[in-house]
């Protein structure tokens, strides 16, 4: 089964190509204007082992809000027409293997941090972002945004990429940070624990092949 996407996504706010194959190596090409979003993007590819392109060109001299939501809603897109009608997948990724249900992939840590994704292709769109709150509006005084790229990225931002993948990827998606306090480590933390959930629930279960994960008949 052939599950690639590729998503045109042109506004006046941004203009997105990307193509994604659900079933690649880990590979990548990421332009999108913000270095530390391309550093999390191809981390995303690599440890989901999907495959993926993405150039963005936004409109940075406003701020990176519309570059990285826009981003989210393209990859949420690439991700909703790749897996189809969802036949014989896991469908949840809460990182599990079945052979080994003593390793849980979707925590992931990272120095200090410790951080949990679990989703569910389930067509139902819903976030969850727990533990965070208290960073998306810290003040960074400019000394410290100019010193590190992850404080000017901004927790906020991530949680609009995440919030826009959720919406058009039609999925429930729940991120929360155990604990930790260093900004790089934590958004990096939450883009790795998504791709290890996203990687489980986007396989096939040779179990149902050919058949919906879900007594509804419809997802």
């Amino acid at each position: 089964m052939n599950r690639q996407s590729t998503i045109k996504r042109h506004t006046l706010e941004t203009r997105i190509s990307l193509r994604l194959n659900l079933d690649g190596k880990g590979r990548s090409k990421i332009k999108t204007g913000i270095p530390f979003f391309d550093h999390m993007l191809t981390l995303f590819a690599k440890h989901a082992t999907v495959d993926l392109e993405l150039r963005c060109n936004g409109d940075l001299e406003v701020d990176a809000h519309h570059t990285v939501e826009d981003c989210g809603i393209a990859l949420g897109q690439a991700f909703a027409a790749a897996l189809g009608d969802k036949r014989g997948i896991r469908r949840y990724g809460h990182g599990f293997h079945p052979r080994n249900p003593f390793s849980g992939e979707a925590f992931v840590p990272m120095d200090e941090c410790l951080a949990r994704c679990v989703v569910d292709f389930s067509g139902r769109p819903h976030l969850v972002w727990r533990g965070l709150n208290k960073f998306s509006q810290k003040q960074i005084p400019a000394a410290e945004r100019n010193q590190d790229a992850s404080s000017a990225f901004r927790f906020g931002l991530a949680r609009e990429f995440f919030q826009g993948f959720t919406n058009e990827a039609r999925c429930n998606l729940h991120l929360e940070l155990l604990y930790g306090d260093e900004p790089h480590h934590i958004v990096e933390g939450l883009f790795k624990a998504f791709a290890r959930a996203v990687d489980t629930a986007r396989q096939h279960d040779p179990r149902i092949a050919g058949q919906l994960p879900s007594t509804k008949g419809k997802l």
